[in-house]
């Protein structure tokens, strides 16, 4: 069986996890075949958005069981190695240009929460359920909460780290972790709605600048960030797209990007 299943429907890249008898875990080689189809998908030319999603009822329950076996007998450097894996995928959904989503169906725990809440956006299943549950068994979500720093406040963060809660869909919501809950009947009709709606009115161009400010702003004092600010917002402003976004706009027509 294939581990990941990909195709392209209207500039869609969609990237499924297709372990579905093993609730979609996280082996290494799931791991290495992710970022090899997702690097495909920033490559191609025809794909303007990405959506990572699991096959069956869950979209991904974090790490292999018999791989998680193995690593009781791990050296410092092959457990170092793994972990590297992992940040590599994050890292490439971290930095890509494009806008990825994730479109979790069912539960997303451990690895699987981080993977889904990484992405610029998560739209999840009324049935979904999320929850970092690394310290249960002794582990701890270190690579993800570089990131969900960013995204969620310190009060809630801790919440979820140290209690390693499982959460409904709705609650992951109220406190900022994922974007929209929809009912499950409707997920993928209203992610690939979305995405279609975003392809044709959203520039690709200002999505490249935007996420990259968001990704260094963080680390700069306030002068820093507003020249920071002002060096981007001139070079944007000579750009092809802001170049045809300002034609259009004086001619009163509708651009489709």
């Amino acid at each position: 069986m294939t581990l990941i299943q990909t195709r392209i429907l209207e500039r869609i890249g969609y990237i499924s996890l297709n372990r579905p008898e093993k609730r979609n875990a996280l082996s290494p080689e799931m791991v290495n075949e992710l970022k090899i189809q997702l690097q495909k998908m920033l490559d191609n030319d025809l794909v303007k958005v990405v959506v990572i999603k699991g096959e069956g009822p869950v979209f991904c329950s974090g790490a292999d069981l018999e791989y998680l076996a193995k690593i009781r007998e791990f050296s410092m450097e092959e457990n170092l190695a793994d972990s590297n894996n992992l940040r590599e995928l994050f890292e490439l959904i971290y930095h890509a240009d494009k806008l990825i989503i994730s479109e979790v169906n069912g539960p997303a725990l451990a690895g699987g929460c981080g993977l889904a809440t990484i992405c610029d956006f998560c739209f999840a299943s009324d049935l979904a359920s999320f929850g970092y549950t690394e310290a249960r068994i002794g582990f701890v979500p270190a690579l993800v909460m570089v990131y969900l720093q960013q995204k969620i406040n310190g009060k809630n963060l801790r919440e979820l780290l140290l209690t390693a809660e499982i959460i409904p869909a709705k609650k992951a919501a109220e406190i900022g972790l994922i974007n929209r809950v929809v009912p499950a009947s409707e997920l993928s009709e209203y992610v690939f709605d979305f995405a279609n709606d975003w392809n044709n009115s959203i520039s690709s161009s200002s999505v490249t600048y935007i996420k990259k400010m968001l990704r260094n702003i963080s680390g700069m004092n306030h002068n820093e960030a507003l020249d920071y600010a002002a060096a981007t917002n001139a070079e944007a402003r000579m750009s092809d797209d802001c170049i045809r976004g300002i034609d259009a706009f004086l001619n009163k027509t509708k651009i489709k990007w």
